[in-house]
């Protein structure tokens, strides 16, 4: 006879638990960044410009431009502590759970390459979409910390402590 416990690892409640636990707190996960990133006020003082002058004070094409002028603030003490470590960290950090959930629920995703390509048109539709409704700047160095954010969570996911206990439930 089996244990009361194996079966709750083996008879698929905890399965079913823990997966219906990830679908929730991906979607609450959903909310926040969707908060973050339009709903969340950013002082609307731009919001008079037109789309071209919009374009020319928030529009960023040029990649690690931003992220080196950070880095050299933060070396030569010329912006307070709080606005590059937000803005390179919080990019970073706020997608990294993305590399968690794409590959938990896409077998498709099996590898570091699948998930950039994977990853790419959504970051892409929210830089595109901060950019329009004025609720940010398009970046290409905040779509290089967002997918290198996202390209963290994937290698926590596939590391072996985590697909061990992925595997012990049978996951």
């Amino acid at each position: 006879t089996k244990q009361p416990d194996s079966e709750l690892y083996e008879g698929g409640r905890m399965k079913r638990y823990f997966v219906t636990v990830i679908k929730i707190s991906f979607v609450v996960y959903i909310a926040i960044l969707f908060i973050i990133l339009f709903v969340r006020d950013r002082g609307n003082w731009w919001s008079d410009l037109s789309m071209f002058e919009y374009a020319l004070m928030h529009m960023n094409l040029v990649p690690f431009k931003t992220i080196l002028g950070y880095v050299q603030a933060i070396k030569d003490q010329t912006m307070n502590l709080n606005i590059p470590l937000e803005n390179l960290f919080g990019n970073l950090l706020m997608f990294l759970p993305a590399g968690i959930y794409l590959p938990f629920f896409s077998d498709k995703i099996d590898s570091v390459k699948k998930l950039i390509l994977g990853m790419l048109p959504i970051f892409l539709m929210i830089e595109v979409g901060q950019f329009l409704t004025k609720r940010g700047a398009f970046d290409i160095d905040d779509l290089i910390l967002n997918m290198l954010g996202a390209v963290i969570g994937y290698l926590i996911l596939k590391s072996r402590p985590i697909q061990k206990l992925l595997f012990k439930l049978n996951l």
